[in-house]
């Protein structure tokens, strides 16, 4: 990207990576501290699973309200609909221990940063070269790495053998009014000529097309699958981890403590925050789709895997499980040119295909829940990850069948060719 477009849009990068810090406070704790308070382990995953439900519906709508109303005010929105329903859940319904008001806070609370972050995506989608893309989604993603997975994991080890869990909850919202801040007095505002000559019904159409697509471009709908398919550990293990490798339920061996489940898992997101920005470079200049194809989904699935046996065979062994951390990080991050592959394959209509990105980037939220909800009690541990690894080698076969025109590609071939002949 040019120095001029970095300094326009480092305050967004900036803003998600507070945002996310403030977000993701509790991922690595909150469905052990759900299952402490008395509550059994599927509604703690039922928690988790209803979010990534509505975080899904606000995925979707995101792409076409920030293309329509622009991106600041929907990432304003979020903001302050994620604080106040944060307040709801931590200040009234945690103390309370009311289940379904607990439900429903948090659930609703899920809306929040995907209004924030994927609004931001529309941005960078409206101002950044297609060529380039792919490139500042991996700086993107890294952001939303360091704020979900560093910053969000390390400092809640480091904080909740201090305070404790309830308390390092309040103190969440420290980093989310940060980051609300950034946006409102630093972000750039974007001008959509389109909206002003759009009637009503048109900016309903509009939305809905976030949708249709699906039905219209086959490819988008695979793009869709593939995009579900590459987060599912993502979202998922931070459901079943704490319960496997720190307490005795469902036959987890409470081999680890949870602060040193959260020292692996924030080492996973620091492997993507380098690996999103060399991966974003490396699917720019080499391609996308066989990145994801050979890397990030078959990295995944060895990464998922090895995450549940290394502690069955070698027990209590940390550097092993930095290990499988790395191993999964740098596959998760090889899906950074998902973000581009959308847009590519429905150049006239990019807020509905970033709709569509989002749409399932959030299902991937509910679905990874969703799969621990499921299986657990029947197939215990082992079959949840069987089952997110089998997905990720279904999405490889599938991705033959996605061919964006990737911008520059073609071009960038045709020179080596050249070359050879010469």
């Amino acid at each position: 990207m040019a120095q001029g477009l970095v300094r326009k849009l480092l305050p967004g990068f900036l803003a998600v990576a507070v945002f996310m810090t403030g977000d993701k406070f509790e991922l690595t704790f909150l469905s052990k501290y759900v299952v402490d308070q008395g509550f059994s382990s599927s509604q703690a995953s039922l928690l988790f699973t209803m979010y990534g439900l509505i975080a899904a519906l606000a995925g979707w709508s995101s792409g076409v309200l920030s293309e329509l109303f622009g991106p600041k005010r929907m990432m304003l929105i979020g903001a302050v609909s994620w604080i106040v329903l944060h307040l709801v859940f931590i200040g009234i319904a945690l103390p309370s221990h009311i289940f379904w008001l607990m439900l429903v806070s948090y659930m609703l609370r899920g809306m929040g940063y995907p209004l924030f972050i994927y609004s931001f995506v529309v941005l960078l989608v409206q101002t950044v070269d297609p060529g380039k893309l792919s490139s500042a989604l991996g700086w993107f993603w890294t952001a939303y790495s360091f704020g979900i997975g560093v910053s969000g994991a390390y400092l809640p080890a480091w904080i909740v053998p201090k305070i404790g869990e309830y308390e390092t909850l309040w103190f969440s919202l420290v980093f989310s009014a940060i980051g609300t801040l950034i946006c409102l007095f630093f972000m750039p505002k974007t001008h959509n000529a389109k909206l002003d000559t759009m009637s009503s019904s048109d900016k309903m159409r509009e939305l809905a097309r976030g949708v249709t697509i699906l039905k219209d471009n086959h490819q988008i709908a695979l793009a869709a699958v593939l995009r579900v398919i590459c987060n599912l550990t993502l979202y998922g293990f931070p459901v079943i981890m704490p319960l496997y490798l720190a307490t005795h339920n469902n036959g987890g061996g409470a081999w680890y403590r949870v602060t040193e489940w959260s020292t692996i898992w924030g080492l996973l997101f620091l492997v993507t925050v380098v690996g999103n920005v060399f991966w974003g470079r490396m699917g720019d200049r080499f391609g996308w789709m066989g990145q994801m194809r050979w890397w990030g989904c078959w990295l995944c699935a060895v990464g998922t895997l090895a995450m549940y046996y290394v502690p069955q065979f070698f027990g209590r062994n940390l550097p092993l499980m930095y290990l499988c951390a790395v191993v999964l990080g740098m596959g998760i991050s090889a899906f950074v040119p998902m973000g581009a592959v959308f847009p590519a394959l429905e150049p006239e209509h990019k807020g509905a295909a970033v709709s569509a990105n989002n749409l399932a980037s959030g299902l991937t939220t509910f679905c990874g829940p969703f799969i621990a909800t499921m299986l657990l009690q029947t197939v215990g541990f082992a079959g949840v990850c069987w089952a997110c690894a089998v997905c990720y080698i279904g999405g490889s076969i599938m991705s033959f069948w996605i061919r964006p025109n990737q911008p520059g590609l073609p071009e960038r071939k045709s020179r080596r060719s050249r070359k050879l002949a010469a």
